[in-house]
């Protein structure tokens, strides 16, 4: 990897860069949070007990900022009015997710947001789409909980194992990205198929 990069994961300051591309990526689905999630608990495989990143520190830090982010869309999209209502109703697919997170969080069954954290763009449909519909914080929240909590953790353990399998290198990486980007793809898959099957 960079030097630059390597100096950054070797230092506190991949906590902040972690918790802050995690909690803007609902607004920005490209930016590679989950692979700066991977490379940075490769690292932390790689170093002794006393360097930085701690693997369980990592976790909580991009599950935290997982849920924050989550909560910010939600309310913006909950204070957006008249104005996102239009323009969620001129998107086929934002209408269709909206209408199938209502059903699954009144039949209480958030595990679609869940699934979506590992979709890709998933998270930023959920969390909007709960926010527009005015669900309420306590049939959403606890579900973006555990979907920033197992997100973080699947993110974290592909990192770092694969580091232990593979070796502390690109090898490594790229593998556990790619299982990561297997899970995106394998979430967005089930979300669509799951009306057909209910």
């Amino acid at each position: 990897m960079p030097e630059h990069m390597g100096l950054l994961i070797g230092s506190p300051w991949i906590y902040a860069v972690v918790a802050l591309s995690v909690l803007l990526d609902v607004f920005l689905p490209v930016l590679p949070s989950g692979v700066l999630v991977i490379t940075a608990a490769t690292a932390a495989a790689a170093g002794t007990a006393a360097d930085v990143p701690d693997v369980l520190a990592l976790t909580l830090c991009a599950a935290t900022a997982s849920v924050l982010g989550d909560l910010l869309a939600y309310r913006l999209a909950w204070r957006g009015g008249a104005r996102l209502d239009r323009a969620m109703s001129r998107s086929r697919r934002l209408t269709t997710a909206q209408e199938r997170l209502g059903a699954a969080l009144a039949r209480g069954g958030g595990a679609l947001v869940v699934l979506a954290r590992f979709a890709p763009a998933g998270r930023s449909l959920v969390s909007l789409g709960a926010g527009a519909a005015h669900r309420r914080a306590r049939d959403f929240l606890p579900w973006s909980a555990l979907a920033g909590l197992t997100w973080a953790a699947y993110s974290v353990a592909l990192g770092y194992f694969g580091a232990h399998l593979l070796g502390a290198s690109w090898v490594a990486t790229a593998v556990s990205v790619g299982a990561l980007f297997g899970a995106g793809a394998g979430a967005a898959y089930l979300m669509r198929r799951e009306p057909r099957a209910s």
